[in-house]
């Protein structure tokens, strides 16, 4: 079955996912499908929570445009050693049309693992750095608007409501299966990469 990007409230949006064990075919085949989906939507990241999948794995491209910039795919991220802070707009695919200031590091150390299990070890800066900051968060859980101001984060009530309303909406029509069946489909990922 393809990868789709699932909406807020979505419960996968708010697992914190488990870190890899093992890197088949078929993850590598999740993690092109996820580059494409970003691409698709004219995202700059995607993590594996966003396509509904418990891994600790994340697809990036500054650039947002297939051959064009650097393209990511990281897998058991870890990120150090945050330096300076600045305060941009973020959104999310998860989110579409949602948009805030989020104030974080400048500069952050990565460490990771590609898809072959090569370690990667860098440190990233400016907007590729905002951009992983924000990746990995959703593999714990944590969305951009958690890290926006209370009075900033008031703004988006509304329409944060109608992303749950709509939601709820599709899962009363049997549309999109209950939070408790969503959340018990994870276990099967969990058992075979983590």
């Amino acid at each position: 079955m393809p990868l789709s990007i699932v909406h807020y409230p979505h419960p996968t949006l708010r697992y914190r996912s488990k870190p890899i064990r093992r890197v088949d075919q078929a993850l590598r085949g999740i993690a092109d499908e996820m580059l494409d989906l970003m691409y698709q939507f004219n995202g700059v990241g995607l993590a594996a929570n966003q396509v509904d999948l418990p891994l600790r794995l994340f697809v990036a491209n500054p650039a947002g445009k297939r051959d064009e910039g650097e393209e990511l795919i990281l897998v058991n991220p870890e990120l150090q050693m945050p330096r300076g802070n600045e305060s941009d707009q973020e959104g999310c695919l998860s989110l579409p049309g949602l948009y805030g200031q989020v104030k974080r590091p400048k500069a952050i150390r990565v460490s990771a693992y590609d898809l072959k299990g090569n370690s990667i070890e860098r440190s990233v800066d400016g907007f590729l750095a905002r951009v992983l900051m924000h990746e990995n968060d959703h593999l714990d859980g944590v969305l951009f608007f958690d890290r926006m101001t209370d009075e900033a984060r008031r703004e988006l009530i509304d329409p944060l409501a109608e992303f749950e309303t709509d939601f709820r909406s599709r899962q009363s029509t049997g549309e999109i299966p209950t939070d408790e069946d969503l959340i018990g489909r994870l276990d099967e990922w969990t058992e075979r990469y983590a």
